[in-house]
Parts: C-alpha cells; structure tokens; sequence
C-alpha cells in the first residue's frame, strides 16, 4: 500500500526542471534551450542577478519560430509563467553586452509542468470492487498542497539569498570605499605637513638673507 501511494505521488510531480547558477561576462550573453513537446504547457521562469554592475541583465524569449516572446531590459529579477503554445525548442536568452567590464552572477531556473494528472488517471487500470475515486482526488489535492507549499519555500528561499548577495556585495562596495577614503585622508594629511615644512623652511631662509 505505501509503495503505490509513493508510486501516486511520483505520477502526480511528473514536471521538467532545470536550475543552476552561471556567470556572464561583460560584453557577452548567454542562451538556454527547453523542449516541450505538448501544446499550452505552461512555463515557469525565474532569474535573479545575485553579483555584478548594478545587478541588473537584458532578457529574451523567443519561440521555435524564433518569433521573441518577451524582451527586457536592466532587469534584476523576475518571476513569471509563460504559456508555450506550440510544441518546440524554446530559448531563453541573457545579454550582459550593456556592461563595459562588471560580470554578472545569475540564477536561473526553467519549469515547464506537464499533463501529469492525465497522465495519472490513464495509467490507473481498472479494478472490480475498487473504492470510488474520490479518495484518489483528496490524495492529489494534498499532493498539489504540498507542492505548492515547497514552491512558495523555495521562491522565499531564493528572495532572500538574492537580498544577502546584493547586501554583501554593498557593505563590500562601502567596506572598499572607506578604505580608498582612509588612505587618500592619510595622503592629504602628509602632503600638508610636508607643505607646511617646506613654507616654514623657506620663510626662514628669507629671515636669514634679510639679516645678512
């Protein structure tokens, strides 16, 4: 019995996922490639810069027509569903060539679900005396419950790593600049007291000739 709810619950999270962590340099850009092949499947897609410039990158999405689905630009994040109409390579695409030297650190996550409750209830075989099916649904429910928990986990999971890189990468940005600040202080402070020296020296060489 637990191995054929265990058997359920795999049927019922049949869905595709790609996830990774990549760096783009400057002046470069960068493509990835899905494969749906069921019309109107429905395609999550998640970025966020974590490092580099001003956190932001260039985007598009273009269909197996080459057709661009959705375009943006300096954008630092986005979360969103796209509905894959046609069967095909879909590709997504980020530009860093805005940027002059600063490389980018990107996470990046493709999800495209596919029919997988059809899929479940066609591979059910029918069974004389067999318990109505209601109880199939509450388990698909719960099931869909539970998914949809973990993804709202793992989105605010990843919200809140996106907020601790942009914020170190600020106290390291400040920690940098105190430091330069610091040293060009001590350097100001130097030069006046070697300034100060040389004026003193030379008011008393011109006392001294005066008294010769």
């Amino acid at each position: 019995m637990l191995f054929r709810i265990l058997e359920i619950l795999a049927l019922l999270q049949l869905v595709a996922a790609n996830a990774l962590t990549f760096n783009l340099p400057a002046k470069e850009a960068a493509c990835f490639y899905i494969f749906t092949e069921v019309p109107d499947t429905q395609v999550s897609y998640y970025y966020a810069v974590q490092q580099g410039g001003s956190f932001d990158v260039d985007y598009f999405i273009k269909d197996p027509s080459g057709h661009v689905l959705l375009s943006k630009n300096k954008e630092r994040q986005g979360d969103l569903v796209i509905t894959a109409q046609h069967p095909g390579e879909y590709e997504f695409c980020f530009s860093n060539e805005m940027s002059t030297f600063a490389d980018k650190v990107i996470d990046f996550e493709i999800k495209f679900d596919g029919d997988a409750h059809q899929q479940f209830r066609a591979s059910m075989p029918e069974q004389p005396n067999s318990k109505p099916i209601e109880h199939v649904d509450a388990m698909k429910r719960t099931a869909d419950h539970i998914d949809q928990q973990l993804e709202e986990l793992k989105r605010s999971l990843q919200y809140y790593k996106t907020r601790n890189n942009r914020n170190q990468a600020t106290v390291r940005s400040t920690e940098s600049r105190i430091y330069y600040l610091s040293v060009l202080e001590v350097l100001l402070m130097v030069g006046m007291a070697v300034l100060q020296i040389t004026i003193v020296q030379l008011f008393f060489k011109g006392s001294r000739k005066q008294l010769v």
